[in-house]
């Protein structure tokens, strides 16, 4: 019972929810703004929004007839039968609660309760909640429509690494969204190698993504595109802070980012595009820490 559950939480998709928080964490201690607390509790919260997602999607992709008999990609537990659609439900009302109770904790100890940066916050927060159930869900989820990748790109991006950052700070330094939006990038190709391994099901179930919609090849080189300006986002990001040294301590990830794309370009099936999943995520982190560790001269 533990086991269905544990791989009903997708571990393997965690590391790239911890990055856009890392990065925003590592950014404030560059300049100077790093709150301890702040960093634990936005790991947290994050964390619970993202297994939020994935029993959500296992849950609303299995409504609509998305995880069927057609998908490549691992099943999903109600799919499967190992998890009852009722107990599903169960477990995202769970976690909508985990998520909203770490939320409002982390935005007491960031900027109190009841300022205007907590309402605005607040207002983030529930629509991270908000966007996490209706990927997949309700009348018309939005990843049927091809929309999954703004979403990721705003919220493991641009409010994930920005409001991170400015919760430590309790201020915006203007330069920090370009590795905002390299976190944004490599997360959104992340949910296109699901998309592109997806894709035969996913027509099937009416839910038109981006490799939907423009074909495997362009969404290959779309993949290519987003990796590469994730990459060149942090490189001008570097240049312009005066860390030039800081880019060659970033080799290992540029290598590994390499060698995912050539292995993208070389699968043959899709059964061969799920294990770039992990790898991709994984070397985001790498990414992250490599950038992180490198920035504060440790």
């Amino acid at each position: 019972m533990i086991k269905n559950w544990i791989e009903a939480f997708r571990l393997r998709t965690l590391p790239l929810a911890l990055s856009c928080i890392g990065m925003g964490s590592f950014l404030a201690a560059y300049f100077g703004e790093f709150n301890l607390a702040v960093c634990i509790l936005s790991l947290t919260t994050t964390l619970f929004l993202q297994i939020l997602s994935n029993l959500a999607n296992d849950y609303g992709d299995s409504i609509h007839g998305a995880d069927s008999e057609h998908r490549e990609g691992p099943q999903r537990s109600v799919q499967r039968g190992s998890i009852s659609s009722k107990a599903m439900f169960n477990s995202i009302i769970v976690f909508v609660i985990l998520s909203f109770t770490s939320g409002i904790l982390l935005l007491h100890y960031a900027v109190g309760i009841g300022s205007t940066t907590f309402y605005v916050f607040l207002g983030f927060g529930l629509a991270a909640i908000a966007a996490a159930i209706a990927y997949t869900n309700g009348k018309r989820p939005y990843g049927y429509s091809g929309l999954g990748d703004i979403s990721v790109l705003i919220f493991f991006g641009l409010l994930g690494v920005c409001g991170t950052y400015f919760l430590h700070a309790e201020s915006f330094e203007p330069f920090i969204l370009l590795p905002a939006i390299s976190c944004g990038f490599f997360a959104t190709g992340v949910l296109n190698v699901n998309n592109i391994r997806d894709i035969k099901s996913d027509k099937l179930a009416g839910k038109n993504s981006i490799p939907v919609r423009i074909g495997k090849q362009k969404a290959l080189r779309y993949h290519i595109a987003l990796i590469s300006l994730g990459c060149l986002s942090t490189i001008i990001f570097l240049v312009f802070q005066d860390k030039i040294r800081s880019i060659f301590l970033l080799a290992p990830a540029f290598f590994f980012f390499g060698k995912h794309l050539q292995e993208m370009m070389q699968a043959d099936s899709s059964s061969k595009f799920d294990p770039q999943l992990k790898q991709l995520s994984l070397s985001t982190l790498l990414f992250v820490v490599l950038f992180g560790l490198s920035i504060l001269g440790l």
